[in-house]
């Protein structure tokens, strides 16, 4: 039993001891993982801090040349003789380089961030830390950005001085809105060669006999002289086209606005339909046939049947013959005709109207359409006004194909001469050029006068 008892007790002594050093053991373990994760936190915040001052060495580098560059550049403005009116130079296209900000206030907030993140340095974790610098360094950017935009504006508008004093306000306004000079340059070149070029040239032949076999005479007023006072086909012809213009010219103008104002009011395919249907006339090739069937002088015309199976004629009416009807044959026709480019146009015009505006009336006192049309339709028209007035003023004093085909070249007894058939008559039959450049000039000087009348008119719209 002692044995027993003796060996038990140095069993237990041996199992302390294990205890005792297992536990040993496991602390010395505990205590080098904690150095180790130590060590780890260390060197990481180390490389934080490394990193943070890598990114602040460089943003502080950056913004010291910005800095240097920003004094160089407001020295070298100051220097400069701004001798420029400052109203001037807000109209012109050079304000877009302009900027709202403040240059100034950009450093003076780039600065202070720097000297804030530089006195808190810890206050801050290194994302939070990072994106202040980020945002630093764009507003450094910008402020260096508008720098350079302040220094291109400032050389443009020394620029516009040496203009200005070259050659007064003409010249600087030429040099401030040269690129849309440069866009309207070709259009503005072939305008002047095939369009103002042949109108002095027939202004200076008017002055001339020239017959395209000899070289042009100089005969002073002479051509003129003979329109108005020994050329009786001449007043004749003047007088027709007066009274073809005053007629269609109105009358076709008001047509295509009703048209296009009634039909804007259909339904878009419906709209698109009877826009076909009334513009259709202006663009048909051989309608003269028609109309010539329909004016026939024998029993077969239209005209004729129709009115001999009503009996309000006895026997056929020779309508193309008659001088008393040639010129209201021809007005007919002009009408039936006339919806043309300028119906469109008003048609465009109309689909463009704000629909706010009328809303608004209703709200102001507008009570009805002939309202609406007068003080809100018209007025947001008048390009289209304007376009449509000048289109039916040309072709209302230039008809000549419509008489040429329906009374023929001559007409009987001249009941269907205009001042265009005139011209063809003495520019490609008789080929006395310098008569023909009279002609033409008349007709241009009633186009002019024509066209001023409208526009003095068309200002009144809406008021």
């Amino acid at each position: 039993m002692k044995k027993d008892g003796k060996k038990e007790s140095i069993f237990m002594a041996r199992k302390d001891k294990n205890y005792v050093f297992k536990d040993s053991n496991e602390d010395q373990r505990k205590v080098k993982v904690s150095k180790r994760v130590n060590w780890m936190k260390k060197k990481a915040i180390e490389e934080q801090k490394q990193a943070q001052s890598n990114q602040e060495q460089i943003v502080k580098n950056d913004f010291a040349l910005d800095q240097k560059e920003t004094l160089e550049v407001n020295q070298e403005v100051k220097n400069e003789d701004m001798k420029v009116d400052t109203q001037q130079v807000a109209d012109d296209s050079i304000a877009k380089l302009e900027t709202s900000d403040d240059q100034s206030g950009v450093k003076v907030e780039t600065t202070k961030t720097f000297n804030d993140l530089n006195k808190n340095p810890i206050q801050l974790d290194f994302e939070e830390k990072e994106k202040a610098y980020l945002d630093a360094l764009k507003e450094t950017e910008k402020a260096a950005l508008k720098l350079r935009i302040e220094k291109e504006r400032g050389s443009v508008i020394r620029k516009i001085d040496r203009w200005s004093k070259r050659g007064g306000r003409l010249r600087r306004e030429i040099f401030v809105k040269r690129q849309y000079y440069y866009l309207v340059a070709p259009y503005t070149i072939l305008f002047f060669i095939f369009t103002v070029v042949p109108v002095l040239m027939s202004l200076v032949l008017s002055f001339t006999y020239f017959n395209l076999l000899e070289f042009p005479t100089f005969v002073g007023w002479d051509n003129y002289k003979s329109l108005f006072v020994d050329d009786k086909v001449f007043m004749i012809a003047l007088k027709n086209t007066a009274i073809l213009a005053v007629i269609t010219g109105p009358v076709s103008y008001i047509m295509a606005f009703v048209f296009a104002w009634l039909i804007n009011e259909l339904k878009p395919l419906l709209r698109s339909f009877m826009t076909l249907i009334f513009y259709a006339p202006s663009i048909s090739g051989n309608v003269y046939l028609v109309w010539k069937l329909i004016f026939s002088s024998d029993n077969y015309g239209y005209a004729n049947s129709m009115l001999m199976e009503l009996n309000i004629i006895q026997e056929p009416i020779t309508w193309l013959q008659d001088p008393d009807y040639i010129i209201w044959i021809l007005i007919i026709v002009q009408l039936w005709m006339s919806l043309g480019v300028s119906f469109l146009s008003f048609i465009a015009g109309l689909q463009g109207v704000n629909k706010e505006y009328y809303e608004a009336g209703a709200i102001d006192g507008i009570k009805s359409r002939w309202q609406e049309l007068w003080y809100i339709t018209l007025p947001q028209m008048k390009s289209q006004l304007m376009f449509g007035a000048v289109m039916q003023i040309t072709s209302s004093l230039a008809i000549a194909e419509v008489s040429i085909n329906i009374a023929g070249f001559p007409s009987i007894e001249y009941a269907g001469h205009t001042i265009i058939t005139h011209l063809m008559d003495y520019g490609n039959t008789r080929m006395e050029m310098g008569y023909a450049s009279a002609i033409a000039t008349i007709l241009f000087l009633i186009m002019i006068l024509a066209n001023l009348l409208v526009r003095k008119i068309l200002r009144r719209v809406g008021s």
